[in-house]
Parts: C-alpha cells; sequence; structure tokens
C-alpha cells in the first residue's frame, strides 16, 4: 500500500477533529436511527426510546376496511406519504447490507433492523392484494392547514391506494426495492419473514411493471408534496436491481439490461439522487453486478451503467470539468436547492462511500482526470463533517449532537409541549396560537434528526417557520445511518454488501486483472454515450454599454440508428442570459410541449445570449425507445 493511501486512511479514523472539538461518528450514528422514532406511527413498543412520544394513528386505515396502523411520518407533518417512506427503507436496508458489522461493533445494528422492520410491517399491511397498495394516509393539505401533535390528530386520515386502474408504477416499484432490500437484511436473523417480504417485492415490481404509470396521477393530493417528476422508469430499474441482488435470479438482470435504454437507466447522468430519483442509485448497484464479476451475457450494458454511476461520482467531486459539476456553498458544501438541501448531501455522501468501497482497486473515469476510491471516501467524510458541525459557523445539523445544534426545528411533536406532560388536548388553532410561533427551544428534542441546512452562502436561520432549513425528514436520515457507520469503523471498515467473506480476496484479485480490460471496454461503449451530441456556436455578436454579447445556437441531435429519443432533458451551467426553445424543470431544461421527443436522425435547436462565453451544455437524461 502506497505512503499516500496509509495517509488518507489513517484520516477515516474515528474521531475526526473540527474548531477544537472532536467529531464522534459512533455518537452521531446512534442518534441518526433514535431520531427514527419520533417519526413512529401506530402503536409504540415497549422499549420506545423517544419517551415524549406517545400511540397515534390508531384509526388508519379503518375506513377502508384494512389496516394501516404503523409506519413513519416523513417530516415534520402527520402525514404517512409512502414513496418517501419507501425509500427512506430502502435505504436504511442498504446502509446495514454495506455497514452492518460496524453497525454491530457500535452496538447500533439491533435499533438499526428494528428501524427497517417497523417500516416493512407497515408495507406488508399496505399491500393486502397483488396488484393493491395504499400509498397515502392523510393528506398534505389538511394537515399544513394544522398544528397539532400526532396524538391529538383531527386532520383527515383517508387512505389512498394503487390498484390496476390507479396505477403507480414509482410507488409500487420503490416499496418493492424496500422489501427486496429488507429481506437481505433479515435472511439469517428471520428467514421466514424474509420469505414474506420477498413474496410482496415480487408480486409489487410485477404489478409496477404491467401497470404503468405515475403515482401521482392516481393520488393526486399528493402531486404537491411528493411528486414524481422522473417518472417511474428510475423505480422499476431500481426494483429490479435490488430483486436481483436479493433473489440471484437472472429474469430481474434481464430486465435491467434489456430496459437500460427505454427506462433511461444508461441515459440519466445526474447529481441528485433521493427519494424521486433513482437513476444513481441504480447505476451504482449495477457497477456493483458487474465489479462482482456477476454480469454475464449483460457485460456491455452493465459497464454503460457504470460510466453513469462515474459521472455522479465525479460531478460530486466537481471533476467533470463544468458539465454538471455540484454547485458548492464557500464553506464546501454541496449545494442543489435552498429547500432541504443537505437530503442530496446525506444520499450523496453514503453513495459515494459504498461506491468506493465496491471499486476495490479501480479508478472512477472522470472528464478532468481519474479518482481514486480513497478519493470518494475523503470527499463523502468531508461532507459527513460539514454536516456534524466542521463548517463556517461551526454549526451542527444533526439535532441533539455537538453544543451548538438547531432548537426551533420545524416539527408538530417536537414544538408542542409532551402529551405525557400535558394531556389536555391541543388544538389545530391553539397549535399554531400558542406553540408554533412560539420564541425559544422546542419543548421536545428532536435527538438525531437531520435538518435541511445552510443556504449556498452558509447562512442558516434557526427559527421554526423556516421550514425549508430546519425541517428534518426520515430520508435525510436513512443514507446518514450507513455513512456514519463506515466512519465510525475507519481503517479496514469497508462495506462487504454482495461479497461474501470468503471470496473477498478473490473478488478483489480478479478485478485487478481486470481492470485493463473493463477499461478498455468502457472507453468503445463510449460511443453509445455519445448517441445524444450537443454542438454549439456563435451566430451574432454586438456590443451594447460596453459589454459584447453573443447570440448562440446550440443543436442536439439523436445519433441513434433508429430508436426516438423520449424525455430528453439538458444540464446549463454558466449561463448568464435568456434562453429561447427549452423550458425549465426540475431537472434542468426540457423540450417544450406535452410529449416532445427527437427521432433517430433528428434534432433539435435552443438559442441564449449572453456576454459570455459558451455555457456549459450536456446532456442530463434520456431514454431510447
Amino acid at each position: 500500500m502506497g505512503l499516500l493511501a496509509i495517509l488518507v486512511l489513517a484520516a477515516m479514523a474515528q474521531v475526526s477533529y473540527s474548531g477544537g472539538s472532536a467529531i464522534d461518528y459512533s455518537k452521531a450514528l446512534s442518534k441518526s436511527i433514535l431520531f427514527l422514532e419520533a417519526q413512529r406511527s401506530g402503536v409504540l413498543p415497549g422499549n420506545q426510546r423517544i419517551s415524549w412520544r406517545a400511540n397515534s394513528g390508531l384509526l388508519d386505515g379503518k375506513a377502508n376496511g384494512v389496516d394501516l396502523t404503523g409506519g413513519y411520518y416523513d417530516a415534520g407533518d402527520n402525514v404517512k406519504f409512502g414513496l418517501p417512506m419507501a425509500f427512506t427503507v430502502t435505504m436504511m436496508s442498504w446502509s446495514v447490507l454495506e455497514y452492518g458489522e460496524q453497525m454491530g461493533a457500535a452496538g447500533e445494528l439491533g435499533h438499526a433492523m428494528e428501524a427497517i422492520k417497523w417500516g416493512t410491517d407497515y408495507f406488508v399491511k399496505a399491500h393486502p392484494e397483488p396488484n393493491v397498495l395504499y400509498g397515502e394516509v392523510g393528506d398534505g393539505d389538511t394537515d399544513h392547514n394544522c398544528w397539532q401533535r400526532p396524538e391529538d390528530m383531527t386532520t383527515s386520515r383517508q387512505a389512498y391506494r394503487l390498484d390496476t386502474q390507479h396505477p403507480g408504477s414509482d410507488l409500487a416499484g420503490e416499496t418493492a426495492a424496500a422489501m427486496a432490500a429488507a429481506s437481505l437484511v433479515f435472511r439469517r436473523s428471520n428467514p421466514g419473514y424474509a420469505n414474506q417480504l420477498l413474496q410482496h417485492s415480487k408480486q409489487l415490481f410485477d404489478f409496477a411493471d404491467k401497470y404503468r404509470g405515475r403515482y401521482d396521477a392516481s393520488i393526486p393530493v399528493a402531486r404537491n408534496y411528493y411528486g414524481s417528476i422522473s417518472g417511474y422508469g428510475d423505480e422499476l430499474l431500481w426494483a429490479a436491481a435490488w430483486l436481483f441482488h436479493a433473489t440471484g435470479e437472472g429474469q430481474y438482470l434481464d430486465y435491467l439490461a434489456n430496459h437500460a435504454d427505454a427506462l433511461g437507466g444508461t441515459g440519466w447522468s445526474t447529481s441528485e439522487f433521493g427519494w424521486d430519483i433513482k437513476y444513481p442509485g441504480v447505476q451504482v448497484l449495477a457497477a456493483k453486478i458487474l465489479l462482482q464479476g456477476k454480469a454475464g451475457a449483460h457485460a456491455a450494458v452493465l459497464r454503460r451503467y457504470r460510466q453513469k454511476a462515474d459521472f455522479f461520482a465525479c460531478s460530486c467531486l466537481g471533476k467533470q470539468g463544468g458539465s454538471g459539476d455540484v454547485q458548492r456553498t464557500p464553506g464546501g458544501l454541496m449545494y442543489h436547492q435552498k429547500w432541504n438541501n443537505l437530503q442530496f448531501v446525506t444520499s450523496a455522501s453514503f453513495l459515494l462511500a459504498a461506491y468506493s468501497d465496491s471499486l476495490a482497486s479501480a479508478h472512477v473515469q472522470c472528464s478532468s482526470g481519474s479518482a481514486a476510491p480513497s478519493e470518494l471516501l475523503a470527499f463523502a467524510k468531508s461532507q459527513v463533517d460539514y454536516i456534524l458541525g466542521s463548517n463556517p459557523r461551526g454549526t451542527s445539523y444533526m439535532v441533539g449532537y455537538g453544543n451548538v445544534y438547531p432548537r426551533e426545528a420545524h416539527h408538530r411533536g417536537a414544538s408542542i409541549v409532551s402529551v405525557k406532560s400535558n394531556p389536555a388536548f391541543v388544538s389545530c388553532h391553539d397549535g399554531y396560537s400558542s406553540w408554533y410561533g412560539r420564541k425559544g427551544s422546542n419543548p421536545n428534542l428532536l435527538d438525531g434528526a437531520i435538518v435541511g441546512g445552510p443556504d449556498e452562502h452558509d447562512n442558516f436561520s434557526d427559527e421554526r417557520n423556516n421550514y425549508e432549513q430546519t425541517e428534518a425528514t426520515t430520508y435525510n436520515s436513512a443514507p446518514f445511518m450507513g455513512v456514519l457507520a463506515r466512519l465510525a469503523a475507519g481503517h479496514g471498515g469497508g462495506g462487504r454488501f454482495g461479497r461474501s467473506l470468503s471470496d473477498e480476496l478473490a473478488t478483489a484479485a480478479v478485478e485487478r486483472d481486470n481492470q485493463t480490460s473493463i477499461l478498455s471496454a468502457a472507453d468503445v461503449e463510449d460511443k453509445h454515450a455519445s448517441l445524444m451530441v450537443i454542438e454549439q456556436k456563435a451566430t451574432r455578436s454586438w456590443t451594447e454599454k460596453g459589454r459584447t454579447y453573443r447570440r448562440y445556437v446550440a443543436t442536439v441531435t439523436n445519433r441513434s440508428p433508429n430508436k426516438t429519443a423520449h424525455e430528453l432533458h439538458i444540464g446549463i451551467a454558466k449561463l448568464y442570459g435568456p434562453v429561447w426553445g427549452l423550458d425549465k424543470a426540475r431537472y434542468g431544461y426540457v423540450l417544450p410541449g406535452a410529449a416532445p421527443s427527437v427521432p433517430a436522425g433528428g434534432s433539435v435547436v435552443f438559442v441564449y445570449v449572453h456576454a459570455a462565453p459558451p455555457a456549459n451544455v450536456w446532456v442530463t437524461g434520456y431514454k431510447l425507445v
């Protein structure tokens, strides 16, 4: 091992330092799992550690003739949203699968598995028939007009379901992924339960694939809160990848490979990974299959998936040469958006750690050079350290961790006196008038919660009504569990998901031997990555008030010989003027119109004007059919 690698690994020790204060990853791990207990709905167990919570939502599902008690509230409200809950369970499961040994060493594996089972027990209830899935209890509109403890809820508890007439491939696919991943968690300790979860997962995947549609079209009350902007292609691939890992059955690997183009798995290059967009997660899971020598006849397609996984890593590291590099705050935090930005930081940190541990001796290939696995892990650590207080403000964005942390988290249960301390009923109006606007710390500590975090300038306002920065969510914490366990273990703490202990060294040897051929084949496959080609030309220039403006025409061409590109997304950076011919969307820019597409051999054109060199323009994603 070289001196540089030794120094990097030494820096991964359990305790890091920031502003003179030690960062205790094990303590943060314990708290991150503890937060999930504050989000529990239903009858709380006897070993409940968040003592200010009590039973709630005990009539959920009764009006629909089904028991829907249990599960998790997503954030600071009292709604059970299916899509973020399922993603939370998937990521908790992946965290345990990747770093369960490290959690065990920290004494937290049992708590983590309990947290997963709290979610999967609910999903079993929510899936009473093969083609029926209850996807939400309560609705955001009535809930957000009320500030009430979950124990006092008087808001709507209507349950919303998916079925063959009301499909939801994204929600059903994510729930299938969650149950497949969880089945692996319980495979040894509770094989009967694991088999039950796997049966539900397979049924849900078949339902999602056969009856296709976006869940927010079938459950429109979810659209303003957890709308499926990326569509359902990523969730179908995500579920297939998890089912292959859970079963080893070739049909799921076939699906992952055969639908790579049509569902966007090898067309999307994005730096965001979260409850809506799963493509980077799919791409890392596919890369794992390739790196473990399990690709078989699908090696060529999985190499294209791996290229996209590399893109994600390189974008996070800032090595894409401007085309998709993630913006950073002055303090070094990845920055995507002002509302709950930390959700993308925690998920990216976990994904970088898991990918780095899968690479063995392989390097990530970036536009501006390669990156070693240790570089991915070191960057993930820097993001974790920022969240835990190594930042310009010296603020920990985990409630209850460190000396300075958010005291006014935007959270109904935490901000109102505990029902155990004062059982007097708190109405919606009383909650707002007496508690929401109250100055000072919440009466209940939301221990371990990861709030939304600072803005692009590292600024943060700890105020209860500042929901963009002070609201915490389950899906902020779920991936954070995994990366915290990885860092708590320090040197030698690499993940083992997908590798048996007996063949660890053999797999690493195969990777070393095949590295040259893998990279050479990837270079050959790069021609496929260039099917969507962008050309830019300056067609006019003029001077106005001492500044020279240029009109640029950008042409996007589909070079596929026989497939049409659908759902084309364009990324643009360093644009300082107006653009024509594109509409702004959640993930970059899209073509105008209801269902725009670019036929084989066809092109589309857009125009922009600014007083600068050409903007950085790239293809973020597309589906080839």
